[in-house]
């Protein structure tokens, strides 16, 4: 066993995870031009799936720096600053949410407007 999951090689590899695709998806979505609908959606609903496997990472961590020897990783994960490290999978569902529900309203508003244009009576 490990002294501290701060050594693992999953605990980096979920932070450089957890960082580098999200900032790589804003980037991507800031520096396009034109982006399909379907492409957003889907990079909406990977910053969801991301937010999820870090809160799940994180409750993993946390179960094994209770078994760890280390006293930082039980002050990390333990304690009341481990509320801190939620925050960045709480920002990046809620983006995700917001970017899907964009995705959602615009169509929505897109096929009102076809359909007041198809049927002017009504």
């Amino acid at each position: 066993m490990n002294n501290s999951v701060f050594v693992e090689l999953r605990f980096w590899l979920m932070v450089t995870a957890s960082v580098v695709l999200p900032v790589a998806i804003y980037v991507a979505l800031l520096l396009k031009r034109a982006v399909s609908r379907w492409t957003v959606l889907l990079l909406g609903f990977t910053l969801v799936a991301i937010a999820g496997f870090d809160v799940f990472f994180l409750r993993l961590m946390a179960t094994a720096a209770r078994a760890s020897l280390s006293l930082a990783d039980d002050m990390v994960f333990g304690s009341e600053v481990s509320f801190a490290l939620y925050l960045f999978p709480l920002m990046f569902g809620g983006i995700g949410v917001n970017i899907i529900s964009h995705v959602l309203v615009s169509h929505l508003v897109s096929a009102e407007k076809r359909f007041a244009r198809e049927h002017p009576d009504e």
